[in-house]
């Protein structure tokens, strides 16, 4: 037997499982999919088996580049699912987490690195760039479902939580550029020349073309998807799924050789693709496709997150690693989720749900592997995957032991809550997000 053949007989049972676990442990707490792979990748690399050694630091290029299909196919599943209209008071608590609760999570993130570890500034920054973007990869049970045909049919805690993941994985990147920039600036005598450049062309333009660019491709195509005059170029009446995958790496590669952030084109290709004819039916097509790739591509990396843990991966943690990493978890991302939603329209328990939920995984290592491969950073690269690998460990156990309790519970208590209200909730509902005006 060799190590092909043992790796393909992985990949068919890493397939299978993809398929039947989430009807098995649907319910079954505290089980979830996202846990279940990691411990099978443990297991298995734990066992006398002739299977490939798996090191993010020597394969660098192969993790950078199969986190970064993953992400952008889940970002396009985020976008296609979302029923909201996009708007300023629609999309209140999305701005608010943007604004707010990120720029605040990479800020103490930074500093907790900082002190702690007592890392240099670029290295610092680096892990709060890493750590800033919450998951759309992992972060399905607290995400909105399917595609629908009614707009406020999204509860507000899904929909922040999806709309944000949505949205920050492409933010992210001016930060890696920023200690990217940092690291070469240290490098070079401590030289501030860098932060005009960054500021106009890492944070401005390129997150202007990238918008621009994903509602560029997100308009053609949802012409191109509903109203073109001849059937067989409206590709909505052929229902093809893997029509998805075209729509995804067609924004993110044209938008990338325009010198744009890919990770925000695709999502706002799927948000202008919804509104381009938010009722119909191919949408769910799209979008069921879209889920099954990423489930197919998150089994596999999940598996091989765990593989690298069997493998010594964590050997280089130290106490003071693992303590950054549960208070990025447990005291900073829910601290500047609160603050990021105060004075919103949700209420005290959803805005801690919301705040607690920042959801780290597949995001966090695409950008430690980018960012790795841009420049030398003053801190060994075993470390800092082994810091960002036992974040994203936790954050798979905590979130995915905790997300469906919680979520079943809100949605319990939000139900009562209707039942109880009645022609109230009712007027709530045609107020939208501010009571006494119409919804935007």
């Amino acid at each position: 037997m060799t190590i092909g053949d043992g790796v393909f007989t992985w990949l068919g049972l890493a397939a299978l499982g993809a398929a039947v676990l989430p009807r098995v442990v649907a319910g079954r707490r505290p089980l979830s999919l996202p846990l279940i792979f990691l411990l099978c990748g443990i297991g298995v690399y734990l066992l006398p088996l002739p299977l490939p050694a798996v090191d993010p630091v020597d394969d660098r290029l192969l993790v950078e580049h199969a986190t970064e299909i993953c992400v952008i196919i889940s970002l396009m599943g985020a976008g296609l699912a979302l029923d909201r209209p996009v708007g300023l008071r629609r999309w209140a608590a999305t701005w608010r987490l943007l604004g707010v609760t990120m720029p605040l999570t990479v800020v103490c993130t930074a500093g907790v690195a900082w002190w702690l570890l007592d890392w240099p500034p670029a290295a610092a920054l680096l892990l709060a760039a890493v750590l800033a973007p919450t998951d759309p990869v992992l972060a399905s049970e607290v995400q909105v479902g399917e595609p629908t045909e009614e707009e406020h049919d999204e509860d507000e805690v899904r929909f922040a939580l999806t709309s944000e993941a949505g949205l920050n994985d492409g933010l992210a990147f001016p930060l890696t550029y920023a200690a990217v920039a940092l690291a070469a600036a240290a490098g070079a005598g401590w030289s501030a020349d860098w932060v005009g450049s960054w500021a106009v062309e890492d944070l401005v333009y390129k997150c202007v073309v990238g918008v621009l660019g994903g509602l560029l491709v997100g308009r053609l195509l949802g012409w191109l998807f509903f109203r073109a005059r001849s059937k067989v170029l409206r590709l909505s009446h052929h229902r093809e799924g893997f029509v998805a995958l075209g729509a995804t790496f067609l924004s993110y590669g044209v938008t990338e050789l325009a010198g744009g952030y890919g990770f925000l084109a695709v999502f706002t290709t799927a948000c202008a693709i919804r509104a381009a004819e938010r009722a119909h039916g191919y949408h769910r097509v799209l979008h069921d496709f879209v889920e099954q790739v990423e489930r197919l591509l998150t089994v596999g990396l999940l598996f091989l997150l765990g593989a690298f843990v069997a493998l010594g991966g964590l050997a280089p943690l130290t106490w003071r690693g693992a303590l950054v990493a549960l208070a990025v978890l447990l005291v900073v991302r829910p601290l500047a989720g609160w603050v990021g939603l105060l004075g919103g329209r949700m209420e005290h328990r959803e805005r801690w749900v919301v705040a607690g939920f920042g959801i780290r995984g597949i995001g966090s290592l695409y950008y430690l592997a980018y960012g790795l491969g841009q420049a030398e950073f003053p801190v060994p690269a075993q470390e800092l995957w082994a810091v960002v690998t036992f974040t994203v460990l936790l954050s798979v156990v905590l979130h995915g032991v905790t997300a469906g309790p919680v979520i079943d519970r809100l949605d319990r208590l939000r139900d009562s809550a209707g039942t109880a209200s009645g022609p109230e909730e009712e007027r709530r509902r045609e107020d939208g997000p501010f009571p006494g005006r119409p919804a935007a």
